[in-house]
C-alpha cells in the first residue's frame, strides 16, 4: 500500500506523534489536526454531534482529495467525542480508533485502571469497555495538565514526578486493577518514565491500531 494514511487528532502535536508512528511502521501519514492546541480540542469536543460529525467529515474530505484510503484517528478523546462508523461507511474510508482496540482488551481484564486527558476521553473509554464487558472494573482518572505539560516539552520524568502519575498508579493498582490504559495519544510521551516506577503493566493501544489499520 503506497497511498498516504490520513492521521486525525486534536492538536499539531499529537497528530505528529501519530504520524511518527506510522512511519515506524513503514507508512506515511498524512496530518489532519481538528484543533490548534488542548483547549480548543475539547472545547471542538463538546460541540454538538452533528458539528462534529461535518468538520470531521470535511477533514476526511480534504484528506481523501490527497490520496488517502485509510485514516489513523491517533486521539483517544476525539474516538469518544466523534462517531467514526458512520463516517467510515459514509467516505468509504478504512478508520481506525483506539477504541477499535479497547473492544478487544475489554474481554481479558476484570478491572482496569483508565488515565484520558479529559472526561471526554474517559466517557469514550468507559462507554467502550462497558458495552463489551458489563461486569469490568474500572478506576479512571482525566489529566489535561499532562497533555499542557507534553505540548510545551517538559521533561518526562519531571512530568511523572508533578503530576503524581506514580501515586495514580499505584492507587489503581490497590484498587485491584491489572493494568493501566494510557487513554491518550500524548501519553506514549512518559510511558517509559512511568513503566520505571510501577509494577503496573502500561497498555498503549498503537501497535494493535496499526495491524488493525493494515488488515485486508
Amino acid at each position: 500500500m503506497n497511498e498516504p494514511i490520513a492521521v486525525l487528532a486534536g492538536t499539531p502535536v499529537d497528530t505528529q506523534m501519530g504520524v511518527d508512528c506510522l512511519k515506524g511502521a513503514g507508512l506515511t501519514g498524512l496530518p489532519c489536526p481538528l484543533a490548534e492546541n488542548p483547549l480548543d480540542q475539547t472545547a471542538f469536543q463538546i460541540s454538538s454531534a452533528e458539528e462534529k460529525a461535518a468538520f470531521a467529515g470535511q477533514v476526511l474530505d480534504t484528506a481523501k482529495a490527497q490520496g488517502c484510503k485509510r485514516a489513523f484517528v491517533y486521539c483517544n478523546s476525539l474516538s469518544g467525542a466523534v462517531d467514526f462508523a458512520p463516517l467510515a461507511v459514509e467516505k468509504q474510508m478504512r478508520i481506525v480508533t483506539p477504541l477499535d482496540v479497547y473492544r478487544e482488551l475489554a474481554g481479558q481484564y476484570t478491572a482496569l485502571g483508565v488515565i484520558s486527558a479529559n472526561a471526554q476521553g474517559l466517557s469514550g473509554i468507559e462507554r467502550t469497555l462497558l458495552c463489551v464487558k458489563r461486569d469490568l472494573h474500572l478506576y479512571g482518572a482525566c489529566c489535561l495538565d499532562a497533555v499542557l505539560a507534553i505540548e510545551a516539552g517538559e521533561d518526562p520524568e519531571k512530568l511523572v514526578e508533578r503530576l503524581h502519575l506514580v501515586g495514580l498508579a499505584d492507587w489503581a493498582q490497590s484498587c485491584g486493577a491489572e493494568a493501566l490504559v494510557l487513554g491518550c495519544t500524548h501519553f506514549p510521551y512518559f510511558k517509559e518514565a512511568l513503566r520505571r516506577r510501577t509494577s503496573l503493566p502500561l497498555l498503549d493501544p498503537a501497535d494493535r491500531m496499526i495491524e488493525l489499520l493494515m488488515a485486508e
